[in-house]
C-alpha cells in the first residue's frame, strides 16, 4: 500500500521533499560481499523464521524476560520521544512486528517493516491484519504499511522503496550489529539509512555495548549464556 499526501497551504507541490541518493564513488563493488558473508545472512534469517510466536505464558517464563522488558521499554522511549503524529517510518530489521503497538501509540502517518527473515515477515503481516489469535483484541492499526523480505545490509533500498521514500524516522533496534559482520555490509546499512530519511530526518537505533560482551566473555560468560536468543 503506497502512501499518499495532501496539498500543503504554503507549496503547490506535495509531500516532503525527496531524498537524494548520496552517489558513491567507487561504485556498488564497493560494497560486493563474499560467500560466508553471505551464508551468515542465511543462517541469521534462518534462525529467526524458525522461532515460533510464544504464548503470555510462555514469554514470562523466559530466562531472559527481564531483559527483554527492558529492550522494549528503550523502545517505547525512543519512538515516543522522537516519532511525530504522522512521521512516515521505515523499521529496518522489524521481525514478527512486535513494534507495530509501539508505532501505533506514536499516531504515525505510514510504515514500511522490511525484515530478512521471510516467517518473521509474515508473522508481521499477520499481526497487523490482526489475525494472530494472541492479537484478537487489536484488529486494526491507524496508519497503512507495506512489508517486505530482503537483507537491508544487502540490498539498495532506494530503487526498492523509490515510491515510498523520503521517511522522517528510521528505526533500527537491537539488529543493527548484524550488519558490523564486514565493512561492506556496514556501508550499505549507512547508505540505505542516509538515502532514504528526509533532510533532518532522525535515524534512532539500538544495539548491544561491544565492551560488556567482550568484558562478559573473559570473565567466563559464554556467549550462549549471555545472549541465548541470537544465532551469532
Amino acid at each position: 500500500m503506497k502512501r499518499s499526501y495532501s496539498e500543503s497551504p504554503s507549496s503547490s507541490s506535495y509531500g516532503p521533499p525527496q531524498s537524494k541518493f548520496k552517489h558513491n564513488p567507487e561504485g556498488d563493488t564497493h560494497f560486493l560481499e563474499d560467500e560466508s558473508t553471505k551464508i551468515f545472512a542465511r543462517k541469521v534469517a534462518d534462525h529467526y523464521s524458525a522461532r515460533t510466536n510464544q504464548t503470555l505464558e510462555e514469554r514470562e517464563a523466559s530466562p531472559i524476560i527481564h531483559l527483554k522488558k527492558l529492550n522494549n521499554w528503550i523502545k517505547s522511549v525512543l519512538i515516543q520521544l522522537y516519532t511525530k503524529r504522522g512521521d512516515a517510518v521505515l523499521d529496518l530489521a522489524c521481525g514478527k512486528g512486535g513494534d507495530l503497538i509501539k508505532w501505533d501509540k506514536a499516531k504515525i502517518g505510514y510504515y514500511v517493516g522490511i525484515d530478512i527473515a521471510d516467517g518473521s515477515i509474515e508473522d508481521c503481516r499477520t499481526r497487523y491484519n490482526g489475525e494472530a489469535d494472541h492479537h484478537q483484541r487489536r484488529k486494526k492499526f491507524s496508519f497503512p504499511a507495506r512489508l517486505l523480505c530482503g537483507d537491508c545490509y544487502e540490498v539498495r533500498l532506494d530503487r526498492v522503496l523509490a515510491d515510498d521514500a523520503p521517511f522522517d524516522v528510521c528505526s533500527c533496534q537491537f539488529a543493527m550489529h548484524y550488519s558490523w559482520s564486514t565493512e561492506a555490509r556496514a556501508r550499505r546499512a549507512l547508505a540505505n539509512i542516509s538515502a532514504l530519511l528526509r533532510p533532518g530526518g532522525i535515524f534512532i537505533g539500538t544495539m548491544p555495548d561491544a565492551n560488556v560482551i567482550v568484558k562478559k566473555y573473559r570473565e567466563g560468560l559464554t556467549f550462549a549464556q549471555f545472549c541465548p536468543a541470537c544465532p551469532c
